[in-house]
């Protein structure tokens, strides 16, 4: 049955499809290349309040766990790419990603992303942990991610 297919894509230990976004200079950047790291995922907007709301939580997060295996990476689906430079500009704790137009309409079909702030977890291997990770200012992403 085609629901259950695409729900299976969600599985723990399902392989991440290549995906490859913009870095703020420009320059490409596939989550293939990120392999060798957990990554915890921040798909979000700059004109998503929810999202913002997040980003101290986040800052906090990332620095507890700066010495860690663990690489935090924000993608902005903006269609604004501007606005998204400007706020990534100033948040650069963890690394800022922006997908186009397509990739982001692929990243978040893939993901069944209908609202955001969305957290995704994914091992050092490129396998699907959790495609809806607890958020940063949960109770229980700490122990979450020191069990990785």
């Amino acid at each position: 049955n085609k629901a259950r297919e695409k729900m299976s894509r969600l599985d723990k230990g399902t392989d991440v499809p290549e995906f490859t976004f913009d870095k703020l200079d420009g320059t490409p950047l596939s989550l293939k290349e990120l392999k060798g790291k957990h990554l915890y995922i921040d798909v979000w907007a700059t004109w998503c309040r929810p999202c913002i709301a997040e980003i101290p939580h986040l800052k906090k997060l990332e620095s507890e766990f700066r010495n860690s295996n663990i690489e935090f990476v924000s993608i902005s689906v903006d269609q604004n790419k501007a606005a998204w430079e400007k706020m990534a500009a100033e948040n650069t704790d963890c690394l800022q990603l922006h997908a186009s137009s397509q990739i982001a309409a692929e990243f978040k079909n893939h993901f069944m992303i209908n609202g955001i702030p969305r957290f995704i977890l994914i091992d050092k291997d490129g396998k699907l942990i959790n495609a809806n990770a607890p958020r940063p200012s949960s109770p229980n992403i700490r122990s979450v991610l020191s069990q990785l």
